[in-house]
């Protein structure tokens, strides 16, 4: 069963209603009846609402398995900087020779055709101090480098001495196409934010300043535009969260 996508959702209620709140207010402008206005404004919202879901159900479709990917990728790079590094070797070994590549260990070293393999998994993107410190240690003996990330300077550094590397992405690739990502990941399942403790962040005390700033200045334009039944009534429930917050909001 498909999961309820609520931005979605949200977004075609949103354009819904600003089309509905702006076409009430052209019809009003133009003196037509009560009647004809508010149904012709609910007719071209809901055409318009219907559109924009068919437009938008496939862009947020692909945002969202491009973030489902994202998030297992940073997962995985995660688990190999905390993981020891003869795990890590054995891993990329076994991948490697999965998907058919030249790769041996050579008394506890990785080669990786005819090169040596350097796993180097941080936190932090591999600084061009670290590229240089390996320059000088292997000389004109070639190696490739696999890590999470590389900086800018590092991976300029590395191609003008001709030298291979593989980071996050292409790693996860490799164990994705080979189906070799470790069923078990360090700190693989820790707990995403709740309804609640999202509920709880949104209406923190803090937030009591910006939404009677926001509410005030929608009842201060309510009084310089045409139609201001929208700013008067999102404007008074804008002051009257702010106040709520204010009082029984969570510090």
């Amino acid at each position: 069963m498909r999961r309820f996508d609520f931005p979605l959702f949200a977004d075609t209620i949103f354009y819904t209603a600003a089309c509905w709140l702006m076409s009430v207010g052209l019809f009003r402008w133009l003196d037509i009846s009560d009647w004809a206005c508010f149904s012709a404004a609910t007719l071209l919202a809901l055409a318009l609402g219907a559109i924009i879901f068919l437009c938008l159900s496939g862009k947020h479709r692909r945002k969202a398995l491009s973030k489902k990917l994202q998030t297992e990728k940073d997962k995985l790079m995660l688990h190999l900087a905390l993981e020891n590094d003869e795990s890590v070797s054995e891993l990329l070994l076994t991948a490697l020779l999965a998907d058919g590549k030249n790769a041996s260990d050579q008394d506890g070293k990785l080669i990786l055709d005819d090169a040596s393999l350097i796993p180097i998994f941080t936190m932090q993107p591999i600084s061009a101090d670290t590229v240089a410190l390996l320059l000088k240690e292997y000389g004109k003996a070639p190696f490739i480098i696999a890590c999470n990330e590389l900086t800018h300077e590092a991976e300029h550094l590395l191609v003008s001495f001709s030298r291979r590397f593989i980071q996050g992405n292409e790693i996860f690739e490799l164990l994705s196409r080979t189906q070799k990502i470790p069923e078990k990941l360090i700190c693989g399942d820790i707990p995403r934010h709740t309804v609640r403790t999202r509920l709880r962040l949104a209406f923190s005390k803090r937030n009591a300043y910006p939404f009677f700033v926001s509410g005030a200045g929608l009842l201060v334009m309510s009084l310089f535009v045409f139609f201001p039944i929208y700013y008067l009534i999102t404007g008074s429930l804008l002051l009257i969260a702010s106040i709520c917050i204010r009082a029984l909001g969570y510090a």
